[in-house]
């Protein structure tokens, strides 16, 4: 079966991880949130298989550091809509963004793409 997605390891996974705190905090569209996630999981797996990769701890954290980034730009969002902190939290937001960037770059490393 092919791929549905184009996109990186990195660049799925980071859009895995986005689309989860939309199923969970977006309850309007979980069915569609829900397919869109089977498809990333299929298109993840197949670049797993197929180059044949083996995740590391160091690995995993990344992963994880991808999505706790991703849920506090969430909320650091959310909260400047809201008109709370705004500069403050799109300063941090910012930061985060950062920190984010280097994950994924840590991601791509697992696929033998070097990161820019």
């Amino acid at each position: 079966m092919s791929r549905k997605y184009l996109p990186t390891l990195a660049e799925l996974i980071d859009r895995l991880s986005i689309i989860q705190l939309k199923e969970v905090f977006i309850t309007d569209h979980k069915d569609e949130y829900a397919k869109e996630i089977k498809e990333i999981v299929h298109d993840i797996e197949l670049i797993l298989n197929d180059e044949n990769i083996r995740l590391t701890g160091e690995d995993v954290r990344a992963i994880v550091v991808l999505s706790q980034m991703n849920l506090h730009i969430w909320h650091n969002e959310s909260e400047a809509r809201k008109g709370n902190n705004a500069g403050e939290n799109l300063l941090l937001t910012h930061g985060l963004n950062g920190i984010r960037n280097t994950a994924k770059n840590k991601i791509q490393e697992i696929a033998g793409v070097p990161s820019n």
